[in-house]
């Protein structure tokens, strides 16, 4: 079984939404019970919490569910994940500061993107319903990328 972990600084908007619809993705090709996908943030302000609502509210606008709860990630997931997708620069950062070393391949989301997009994925937790769309149409893109990324992963 592959795994991949979403990661941004909160994990109320943008991760559990890469968790959310990589999911829905990996359903409707077929491959649920084939891949291990989860989210978490690097800070613990809002562990337990849920996705922010506004988050929820726009992602299933577009048929997804977000139903996980916030926690925070640990040197554990930056060893036993193959895959972690940071959402920002800043979060990649944070990660190698958790685990300079760690055993799962790091990855931006913007790696799994064509250059139409920002290198960023933008946290819409202070600006307006676009920003939150913003967020679901760059995981979209991503998302078939990133099972083609994972299926050429050795087992």
């Amino acid at each position: 079984m592959k795994s991949v972990l979403f990661v941004c600084l909160g994990n109320i908007c943008r991760s559990p939404t890469g968790e959310g619809v990589f999911q829905h993705f990996v359903e409707q090709t077929g491959r649920a019970h084939d891949i291990k996908i989860d989210s978490a943030g690097t800070i613990d302000y809002h562990t337990g919490n849920p996705a922010d609502s506004r988050m929820i509210q726009h992602a299933s606008r577009r048929g997804y569910q977000l139903t996980s709860r916030s926690r925070k990630v640990n040197t554990n997931d930056l060893q036993e994940f193959d895959l972690v997708i940071a959402m920002d620069r800043n979060n990649h950062r944070d990660l190698l500061a958790i685990e300079n070393q760690p055993s799962a391949e790091l990855k931006l989301l913007s790696h799994f993107l064509d250059d139409q997009f920002p290198v960023d994925v933008p946290d819409p937790y202070y600006g307006g319903p676009a920003g939150f769309e913003t967020v679901l149409d760059m995981i979209e893109a991503a998302c078939p990328s990133i099972l083609k990324h994972l299926d050429t992963k050795r087992a």
